[in-house]
């Protein structure tokens, strides 16, 4: 499990402890390895998600005997569980999958307890990484332009780029690459996405907190830690962080 989903896991188990064994849900589980590792966890977590066509995680969730059980799917935008009733929903590298991004909030907001907590990690449009594909700043360019084609074809004859193995050449490579990109994925300004949010959620910036988690999961770098903690590393270093990697944003449901 990558460092991403063990500090996902470790900030359930916390806030799980607080909020007294809090049923937990992971929006966008994929396959549902989170969700079998909390369960191994002790975890009262349950998983969701669309399983759209570029995916082989319905198969994947079905051959581990998730699927059905603790890992439902989501259809026409609804998540099969009663309102409020999760204390805790994570979300990882999905909301850039969202083409509704309001829609899914709100109802992320009616199946979340009042008091719950919402934890997303997920790139802005500005991230300069496009961390799909694996062509730096593929996502900027308009869809269906031959400039973004030919600078894919370029980075791709570079060396760059991701399942490498999935394509014969390196032009139906990123012919297939680019098309899967305009399919799945909108990146969104942060000012957008900060809107969207505030709409349903009281939610605050939680960078920091993974870039120490990261250094502390890193040999060498755990000692440095501390220097997160400096306000000008601080503040420069999340800016960088964003630029090169997510957003971390903690959500809150405010009782009625």
């Amino acid at each position: 499990m990558d460092v991403t989903n063990r500090f996902v896991l470790d900030f359930i188990q916390q806030a799980a402890g607080a909020r007294r064994g809090a049923r937990v849900l992971d929006f966008g589980c994929g396959a549902g390895e989170l969700v079998a590792e909390g369960r191994r966890r002790g975890l009262e977590i349950f998983g969701a998600d669309v399983f759209y066509s570029g995916s082989r995680a319905r198969r994947q969730a079905e051959a581990a005997g998730l699927l059905g059980t603790h890992v439902l799917e989501i259809q026409e935008g609804r998540l099969p569980f009663p309102a409020d009733f999760f204390g805790i929903i994570t979300n990882n590298q999905v909301m850039e999958h969202v083409a509704d991004l309001e829609g899914t909030l709100r109802e992320l907001h009616r199946v979340l307890h009042p008091e719950g907590v919402l934890l997303s990690i997920f790139p802005s449009r500005d991230v300069f990484r496009e961390g799909h594909i694996g062509i730096p700043f593929a996502h900027w360019f308009p869809k269906n332009s031959r400039l973004r084609h030919l600078y894919a074809l370029v980075l791709r004859g570079l060396g760059f780029g991701y399942w490498k193995q999935e394509a014969a050449t390196r032009r139906q490579w990123v012919q297939d690459k680019l098309r899967w990109l305009d399919l799945y994925t909108v990146y969104r300004p942060r000012a957008e996405i900060f809107a969207a949010f505030g709409k349903y959620f009281r939610t605050e910036t939680r960078e920091l907190d993974y870039i120490r988690y990261r250094m502390k999961a890193t040999p060498g770098l755990g000692g440095l830690a501390w220097l997160a903690g400096v306000p000008v590393v601080n503040s420069v270093g999340v800016a960088v962080f964003r630029k090169l990697a997510f957003l971390v944003l903690l959500s809150r449901k405010e009782a009625p």
